[in-house]
């Protein structure tokens, strides 16, 4: 529990609307977060970060790893799933019960029920590291919602549209921070802006994102 940073209780989750099919859970994992940073570590102790390189050669700003049946993969054969890390050649990581539950219910509580993801994208933002607009495609079943949670320090989130030309709105998100898309908003583009400095008591000067997905 990270109730020493919040007092004695922390903030009670609430629901923020962005868009049909998609909301913000604010403080929805803030109970948790002790816990999944410790799973995180797990995790990249056996699939350690790596700045991952585009089909264009480009290494992105946000070094990642992935547990699960499945991770997400960037080179330059193009974006794929698949079963094992291509820097060990093992399977990845199970993913953490603690993972899973947070899943699960975040996805519940948005309104997309049984929501059992097979992937788990983990990206650590330093300072200067951003996500530039996309759109998560390379799964086999769009009915299934993304759940995507903030760790550590802030950083501005944007919801655009289902053109990439559609401005986007930007989303403040915190440390706890969950947002969950579906249904009609699921294929809509969304990012992050670049990674401001900053030291959290838990984190230092990173931000960590986990995405589940069910990718299969």
């Amino acid at each position: 529990m990270t109730l020493d940073l919040f007092g004695d209780q922390p903030p009670e989750p609430t629901v923020e609307p962005l868009v049909e099919g998609a909301v913000v859970l604010r403080n929805f994992a803030l109970a948790d977060a002790e816990l999944l940073l410790e799973a995180i570590g797990t995790v990249a102790s056996e699939a350690p970060f790596r700045h991952m390189r585009t089909p264009g050669g480009h290494a992105m700003s946000a070094a990642m790893s992935c547990c699960g049946m499945l991770g997400w993969v960037t080179d330059s054969r193009g974006y794929r799933y698949q079963e094992h890390d291509p820097e060990s050649g093992r399977a990845w990581p199970d993913m953490p019960e603690a993972f899973l539950k947070l899943a699960g219910s975040a996805a519940e509580a948005a309104g997309f029920e049984g929501f059992e993801p097979d992937a788990c994208l983990i990206n650590r933002y330093q300072p200067g590291a951003k996500m530039g607009l996309h759109q998560d495609k390379d799964e086999e079943d769009f009915s299934q919602p993304i759940v995507s949670v903030s760790l550590g320090l802030p950083i501005v989130f944007q919801f655009g549209g289902l053109k990439r030309s559609e401005r986007p709105v930007r989303v403040p998100l915190g440390h706890g921070d969950v947002v969950v898309w579906g249904g009609p908003a699921r294929m809509r583009y969304h990012g992050v802006l670049t990674l401001k400095a900053g030291e959290h008591p838990l984190t230092g000067p990173y931000r960590y994102n986990l995405t589940f997905r069910r990718a299969r």
